[in-house]
């Protein structure tokens, strides 16, 4: 017999996980981001260019879900794309003006869904909440031997 849903932390987690995404969604779509634009952005957002590969250890993601994240990107706008001069296989990207001028959106979108979701927690059950899932995402390091 299996537990109550309520009573697993996996299913706990992967619903606030959807919810996350769900309500970060609803704030950026009006901006022209999506969730999924999230990690290039933060790795992007100081001026720098990074790899594709790069990029997608940073989003612990797939090179396939990265390329195919990066085309969107760069066909919406939000990314350039030149040659690596390092490496001729490879192409850098960096954030286009557009982008970059819709990063305190993506800020504020983001800083204001953390708040609504932790808002019923006093202070200090933040910090311990937050130290916790640390906790709980270093142990399933452990199991799966890898952290992308």
């Amino acid at each position: 017999m299996f537990p109550k849903l309520e009573d697993s932390a996996g299913y706990m987690t992967n619903r606030a996980a959807r919810l996350f995404v769900r309500a970060i969604d609803a704030r950026l779509k009006p901006v022209g981001f999506s969730v999924g634009h999230m990690p290039v952005l933060m790795a992007l957002a100081d001026g720098s260019e990074r790899t594709q590969k790069a990029l997608a250890a940073v989003a612990s993601t797939e090179q396939p879900t990265m390329a195919a994240t990066l085309a969107r990107m760069e066909r919406d706008g939000l990314v350039a794309r030149r040659p690596d001069p390092s490496d001729g296989r490879a192409a850098l990207f960096s954030l286009t003006p557009l982008a970059l001028a819709r990063i305190p959106a993506m800020r504020d979108a983001a800083l204001a869904v953390n708040a609504k979701a932790l808002s019923r927690l006093e202070a200090g059950e933040r910090r311990l909440f937050l130290d916790m899932l640390g906790r709980v995402a270093g142990a399933l390091i452990e199991e799966i031997g890898e952290d992308r």
